[in-house]
């Protein structure tokens, strides 16, 4: 989060001289550096002052708030175009004068050849004057050739980095303006929105810049080339532009139908993408479950929907590339026959004349034009979105300040009225939330501790410090009271670890004492603390509520909200709240003594406790509700956090996986077998044959059209020197115009046929080898061991499925194919200029040897820019979404401005990247365009040397090629060096498609279909570990399970209780022995092991799809079986009032449910299976009292015949157990039943029981021993009575408590 102080290499462009940067010489020290070794980000250039995020930013809004008051004196709305063409449009407009004279050079060079080729027809040796002339007009083209070479690529980094700049001035809006959002705007928006314009729409505007200019010289182009055809070759050139016009609005309709099949797609991948989502996230439970094939079918049924939408676009895009390819074919075809065809004599400075100028145009008409008209269509949409964003609501503030240093601190609330829409009070004191009527007053500086931890990307210390002073005492005592010592001991390197994107590398409860800590140490006036101990457990909770609320802020006003009543005494006064209404309010000790229980008051109603203590400052009136659904999301993700919260110390338990390794990123070149695979998993080895044949062989009919046109011209000439040599009748005579129109006719309808079928039989072939990865990549990861997902964080193993699969489906045929055809043309071109002149071989060699090098330099620099612009952009997201969770706290702290700036500094960094992106490229470009005008130059002038041995067909043919060879060839070089990018994704996939292996889920041994009918589990001498590397988590441990007892099992966070579990289902292979009814569990297939357990989870996961899916996926049970077990668990009332009951489909991941519900789901999903053995994994965690206790009564009623495991935080759900099972550190320590190991005073037991409190540990011991004597001596069952202790000390602080659901 700090701005990492690095050294700044100056910008070497700022003093470049005019030289260096035409030619962009001023990058050499970076290739160089490139060359030697990777570059890393102290090697980028400083951004030009010009380009910095903050100016840009501040220039681009200052013209839009003018915009939005001009708009608002006039009553209209404000346009965002406006101001962006008001701040841009001067420098833009100097670019456009770039775009005249390329444009203008490129019709040009057409008639400097027609001109050389002239003087090859009217050749004569003694000519002196003519040959001089035709020299000049070589070096004429040879000029031109080189200004376009240098021009167009001056004219591309210039609009290019035009782009970036209104990309970051539009970020830096975007951003600042999220800042200020108000909460009834964060309603109308979602995080992902707003990074989906900061990642999606605002890079619209790199593109839009680079063709927006073409916008109008297109047209004009296209006139001026008609015209000058005209002059040549009369009204049959409009023959050819027809073509043209026509090629346009077909293309516009294949990209019309293009985009509607696109969206279809994105609609059936989003789809597949969430699924996907889901089983990665649930794998734990799809394997505990045995429900692999199930999802199998549904991930394999969803992706064939998919595969059929991409092959028909990908049909649609090879026609269109095909065209692409064929249309200047089809122009010259049609412009030379209807010129022969009104009685005209072919020649060859005609015919080649027309071919460069269609070829001049073309690309401006079929490519650029079209691009720019979608470009511009897609910007104002992007524009239009950005604008909306733009005018939302802004928080309006109140200043909460101290107005003088003596004056009292006061919290005020009177008489508030607020719409209690989805927040609280607390909101309404930040003012977050604007209030109706009534009155808030504030004095003094708040500190806000949000409900679920915010963390923001940078070092522990940073986090806490937040930008005060580093004192180092206050900074040691802080740390004492918020519990934070042990546990920065524990991190490698102290308070000065980074924590990852969101936290990564802290448990929740760490999380939220960071937060805790962060407050303290700002020292203000007014805490609010919004639930800061749910997160952790028992024993922190209570020494962050003694040492740190009641002790450590004793001096300030504190506003605690809280749903553990045990604080509740400490306090001076409590309201009672219903429905955002108070409906008492007093001291603990004034509620007792009316009679009210706290603990029934909340299970009666919904109903919020709070309750507050202010040192001498007047009491605070306020009132609260959390509506339903939000508690209970936001209580759930808190109580999720406190399981996997190591308490301050931690043995190395089950959290020793929390070190992701880093994700493996191969160097250097794509191996040739990647390839090899890639291909052979689309086809067999004979259809690539035959594609391979295909290919050429449209090459060849390609260039044998252009090369019978200059034949039949060449036949036309010694056929008109002849009869104007006999002197007789001056008519010359025609060819046998049927043979030659014929042939050339054949030829084009070859070249079209075979372009068409190469490009479909491409993509038919690359797109099943995706389908097929695909299905080999997903097979591969349902096999994979439960390690495999806890070691690779759910968005790697997403990204394998939705970017690199996207990438094999989408971009990787249309590259390969458009590289295949460049490629294929080059050698053509090449092919064509050797035959006509053999010995431009000579100089083609060190040509190519210098190309060949210069692409290897070249590639080494470009991979490292890529990778650094990829990974500098990640943090500009990641600082958004991190801001956006801690908006209230970065508002309440006042920390805007600070974060905006920070904001500007990682968007500097990624335009450092992208900077050298763009003319690292045009580096390249210049450079390889240059080798091609040598090449031109070298064949014009080669031809006149050689004029006696030539004729002009010849030389056309192989000039005009030339001439076509400039942009072709850096784009072949450009589509190569993408097609080996994008091979990096196959090579991803492929990498997943050969993941170890967990057991087979079928072996040869099957138990019969009854096992296990008695539930005996025999542990013998187990030691588990989750890794081959990693420690182990159980050790030794050897214990005997009776058929149908109740064991619960005890130990703190990372004790191997969850281990236990796990190495029951394998979910990693033990060591030692378990056995099951007689049978060894390691002999079975995972399937028949799994399916015959029954487990309650943590963390109840339901799937998309309808609710019989997600309880019976193999449809193995009748409707009624259904129904019952829906009844068992009291949710049959709930699916009845679904819209189509049990076919209803649930949102995502069950979200239309509240945890308890789900909870109940996974309940039903136990009673339907009838094992006999039955395991519940801290399920009651999450749920409120209530919930919880009717899930332990169907417990005890529906499986009292079962075996049942039960693992718990909440001793009073396991005390009434049979036997106990307590672990430590992966040993057994104790086992036996509850009230005997209650009578041992030095017992781990006794100690957890202690630990909760001395009434909650009076209520355990006497369930206890009432459980013991009914059990063993019925006779003697006594009615215990809970006993009441009040010797918690009062002192000052405020509690809010609400219940969990």
């Amino acid at each position: 989060m700090e701005p990492v102080p690095r050294e700044e290499k100056p910008n070497p462009l700022q003093d470049a001289n005019l030289c260096s940067r035409l030619f962009f010489w001023w990058l050499n020290p970076l290739f160089i550096i490139g060359h030697k070794r990777k570059l890393e980000e102290d090697d980028m250039y400083k951004v030009m002052p010009e380009d910095s995020s903050e100016k840009l930013g501040e220039e681009l809004q200052w013209y839009w708030d003018k915009e939005v008051q001009k708009a608002k004196k006039r009553g209209k709305t404000p346009h965002l175009t406006k101001a962006i063409i008001l701040c841009y449009w001067k420098s833009y407009l100097v670019f456009g004068i770039f775009t005249m004279i390329e444009e203008t050079l490129k019709i040009v060079q057409p008639i400097f050849l027609g001109k050389i080729i002239n003087c090859f027809e009217n050749y004569d040796a003694s000519d002196e004057v003519a040959l001089n002339f035709a020299y000049c007009y070589a070096g004429a083209l040879s000029v031109c050739t080189l200004i376009l070479a240098i021009m167009h690529h001056l004219y591309f980094y210039h609009v290019q980095r035009a782009g970036m700049k209104l990309r970051v001035a539009m970020c830096h809006m975007i951003y600042r303006k999220a800042l200020r959002l108000s909460n009834v705007a964060m309603a109308k928006t979602t995080t992902g929105q707003i990074v989906n314009l900061l990642s999606n729409d605002v890079n619209k505007f790199d593109q839009v810049t680079i063709f927006l200019h073409f916008l109008w010289a297109g047209p004009l182009q296209a006139v001026a080339v008609t015209v000058l055809l005209w002059m040549e070759i009369g009204p049959s050139c409009l023959a050819g532009m027809a073509v043209l016009i026509i090629l346009l609005p077909v293309q516009t309709c294949i990209g019309r139908l293009f985009s509607s099949l696109r969206s279809k797609t994105a609609a059936l991948t989003d789809v597949r993408i969430r699924t996907m989502n889901e089983v990665i996230s649930g794998m734990k439970i799809i394997k505990m479950y045995a429900w692999e094939k199930s999802f199998a079918e549904l991930v394999n049924g969803l992706r064939r929907k998919e595969i059929a939408m991409v092959m028909k676009s990908s049909y649609l895009r090879g026609l269109n590339l095909a065209s692409f390819f064929v249309a200047s074919k089809i122009t010259v075809f049609m412009t030379f026959m209807a010129y022969v065809l009104l009685g005209n004599v072919i020649s060859a400075s005609r015919v080649f004349v027309a071919v460069s100028l269609y070829g001049a145009v073309r690309l401006t008409v079929t490519l650029f034009f079209p691009s720019a008209v979608e470009r511009v269509s897609e910007s104002l949409i992007s524009i239009r979105r950005i604008k909306n964003f733009l005018m939302l609501d802004e928080v309006s503030r109140f200043k909460p300040q101290l107005h003088g240093s003596n004056e009292n601190i006061i919290l005020h609330v009177q008489d508030l009225t607020c719409s209690w829409d989805k927040s609280s009070l607390l909101s309404a004191v930040l003012g977050e939330l604007p209030k109706d009527k009534g009155l808030i007053n504030v004095t003094g500086r708040i500190a806000y501790v949000s409900q679920q931890p915010w963390v923001f990307s940078g070092t522990v210390r940073s986090n806490i410090l937040f930008d005060k002073e580093y004192e180092k005492e206050k900074y040691e005592n802080v740390l004492k009271v918020c519990a934070l010592k042990k546990d920065l001991e524990l991190l490698a390197n102290g308070d000065l670890t980074v924590i990852g994107d969101r936290g990564a590398t802290l448990s929740g409860g760490q999380k939220a004492r960071v937060n805790l800590a962060r407050a303290v140490y700002q020292d203000a006036d007014i805490y609010l603390l919004d639930d800061p101990l749910s997160a952790v457990d028992a024993e922190v909770g209570r020494h962050l509520f003694e040492k740190c609320i009641c002790q450590a802020l004793n001096q300030k006003i504190s506003v605690l909200v809280t749903h553990q009543l045990q604080y509740l005494r400490a306090a001076n006064q409590i309201l009672i709240l219903k429905d955002g209404k108070m409906v008492g309010k007093g001291t603990y000790a004034e509620f007792l003594r009316s009679g009210i229980d706290f603990a029934s008051l909340l299970k009666k109603d919904e109903e919020v406790v709070e309750q507050l203590s202010v040192p001498g400052t007047p009491s605070l009136k306020s009132a609260r509700n959390r509506t339903f659904s939000e508690s209970s999301v936001l209580s759930q993700d808190s109580s999720v956090h406190s399981q996997k919260d190591g308490a301050v110390e931690q043995p190395p338990g089950e959290n020793a996986l929390a070190a992701v390794p880093e994700e493996s990123r191969h160097e250097g070149k794509i191996n040739f077998k990647v390839y090899r695979k890639y291909f052979s998993a689309g086809a067999n080895y004979f259809v690539i044959f035959i594609l391979l044949l295909l290919n050429i062989l449209a090459q060849v009919a390609y260039v044998l059209q252009d090369w019978w046109l200059s034949y039949w011209a060449n036949h036309q000439e010694k056929l008109n020197l002849t009869t104007s040599g006999n002197n007789g009748t001056n008519k010359p005579d025609h060819l046998d115009l049927n043979f030659y129109l014929g042939i050339y006719a054949g030829l084009t309808v070859t070249t079209i046929l075979f372009g068409i079928i190469r490009s479909l039989l491409v993509f038919q072939v690359l797109v099943s080898s995706g389908q097929n990865l695909h299905n080999k990549m997903f097979q591969s990861i349902l096999r994979a061991p439960v390690l495999f997902f806890d070691r690779n964080p759910i968005g790697r193993i997403l990204n394998r499925f939705s970017k690199d699969i996207g990438h094999l489906d989408d971009l990787l045929p249309l590259t390969f194919l458009d590289f295949v055809q460049t490629l294929l043309q080059i050698c053509g071109v090449v092919a064509v200029a050797v035959a006509v002149i053999p010995w431009m071989l000579i100089p083609l060699i060190p040509l190519f040897i210098l190309f060949i090098f210069l692409r290897r330099y070249f590639l080494d620099t470009s991979r490292d820019i890529k990778r650094l612009e990829s990974t500098t952009r990640s943090p500009v997201f990641s600082h958004l979404s991190s801001s956006l969770q801690g908006l209230w706290t970065i508002r309440a702290l006042k920390a805007e401005e600070r974060f905006q700036k920070l904001f500007d500094a990682h968007q500097d960094l990624h335009s450092e990247a992208w900077f050298l992106f763009l003319t690292t490229s045009r580096w390249f470009a210049v450079r390889l365009d240059a080798i091609c005008a040598i090449f031109v130059i070298v064949v014009a002038f080669g031809s006149l040397l050689l004029a006696n041995t030539l004729n002009a067909g010849q030389v056309g043919l192989a000039l005009s090629y030339a001439i076509t060879l400039m942009g072709t060839f850096q784009w072949g070089v450009r589509q190569s060096a993408e097609v080996e990018n994008l091979m990096i994704s196959v090579e991803r996939v492929m990498e997943y498609t050969e993941l170890e292996k967990e057991a087979p889920w079928e072996t040869n041994k099957h138990p019969p279909p009854e096992w296990p009918n008695q539930g005996m589990i025999a542990f013998e001498n187990v030691n588990f570990t989750y890794s081959l590397d990693g420690p182990l988590v159980l050790r030794h441990l050897s214990v005997l399970i009776k058929p149908k007892e109740k064991v619960g099992i005890v130990g703190r966070t990372g004790a191997g209780k969850s281990s236990l579990i796990a190495a029951l289902f394998r979910l990693a292979e033990p060591e030692g022995r378990i056995w099951i009814d007689k049978y060894l569990t390691s002999e079975l297939g995972l399937h028949d092991l799994r399916k015959k357990i029954s487990i309650i989870p943590q963390e109840p996961v339901l799937f998309t799809g309808t609710m019989r899916k997600n309880l019976d996926p193999f449809n193995e049970y009748t409707d009624e079986e259904l129904w019952n077990a829906l009844e068992e668990v009291q949710l049959k009332e709930v699916v009845e009032d679904l819209p189509n009951k049990m076919e209803t489909q649930l949102a995502e991941s069950g979200s239309n449910f509240s945890v308890g519900q789900r909870q109940l789901v996974c309940l039903a999903r136990a009673v339907l299976k009838k094992n006999r053995i039955l395991i519940i994994d801290e399920a009651t965690a999450n749920v409120d009292p209530r919930t919880d206790e009717f899930i332990q009564k169907t417990i005890r009623e529906t499986f009292a015949h079962c075996t049942v495991l039960t693992i718990a935080h909440r001793l009073n759900t396991i005390i009434d157990s049979d036997r106990i099972m307590v672990l430590d550190a992966g040993r057994l320590k104790e086992y036996g039943e509850p009230y005997i190991l209650l009578q041992e005073q030095d017992s781990l037991f006794y100690k957890m029981v202690q630990q909760v409190g001395k009434t909650e540990a009076a209520s355990l011991i006497e369930t206890a021993k009432r459980v013991y004597f009914s059990k063993n001596y019925p006779e003697v069952v006594q009615n215990g009575q809970l006993t009441t202790d009040s010797s918690l000390d009062p002192s000052s602080g405020l509690c809010i408590t609400e219940t969990a659901l």
